[in-house]
Formats: C-alpha cells, structure tokens, sequence
C-alpha cells in the first residue's frame, strides 16, 4: 500500500511541478508559487529516491544472489527505503533555496552534507 501511495503522490507531485515550471514565472507566481514548487520538488524527489534505493538494494540481492557469505544480504524494505528518502529529498530543496539566497559555496554545501549524514545516522539508530 504504501509504494503505491508513495508513487502516486510523487506523480501528482511532477505534474504539479512541470506545470508550475511551464506556466508560470516566479514574479507572477507569487509567495504561494514558490510554496508549490518547493513542495511538489521536495514530493517529486522522495519518491524517485524512495523507489531508487529500494530498486537498488533488490538488484544488489540479485547479483550476490550465488555467493556464499557468512550473513545474508537483506534488501532494504519500502518502509525504511522510504524514510531515509524523506531525508535525503531534503537536501536538493535545502540547496536550491540556499541558491536563491546568494551563490552556493564550500561552507552551504558542507552544512548540507553533515545534516544529510546526521539525519541518516538517526533515522538509522532508530530503525535498528
């Protein structure tokens, strides 16, 4: 149920987003343009990166599938797949909204990666 959801939500989400993009420009959208945009971005990339970690943890099973190791590899399930996603879908927005405030430097780009690194360090300690 939850893939589902996860998939759907992401496409109204893309849809959103390619028509707020296509349609409009900041000036004319507004404060709750912008809102929008952030929003469906931040749903857009959850999802790609949900179903990105969960593809790519099953295909890491498939190709270890003939080897014998001393602990089985497990493939990462949807749930956790999914809320390490709901971190990591953060860090695209969290930079294009660093961006629109001034230029990008070393320091932003550093603050971002030790959040990201953090928060999946918990979400981590917490699943276990």
């Amino acid at each position: 149920m939850l893939p589902r959801l996860v998939a759907t939500i992401s496409l109204a989400a893309l849809c959103v987003l390619s028509a707020m993009l296509t349609l409009t420009s900041p000036a004319d959208a507004g404060p709750f343009g912008l809102l929008v945009v952030f929003i469906s971005a931040y749903l857009t990339f959850m999802g790609m990166i949900s179903f990105f970690l969960f593809g790519i943890t099953r295909l890491y099973r498939m190709v270890l599938a003939g080897r014998k190791r001393a602990r089985p590899v497990r493939p990462l399930p949807f749930r956790k797949a999914y809320y390490y996603s709901t971190v990591l879908a953060a860090a695209p927005v969290m930079l294009i909204g660093l961006q629109s405030v001034r230029p990008l430097g070393f320091y932003e780009f550093a603050l971002v990666v030790i959040f990201e690194i953090v928060a999946c360090v918990y979400i981590g300690r917490k699943m276990a």
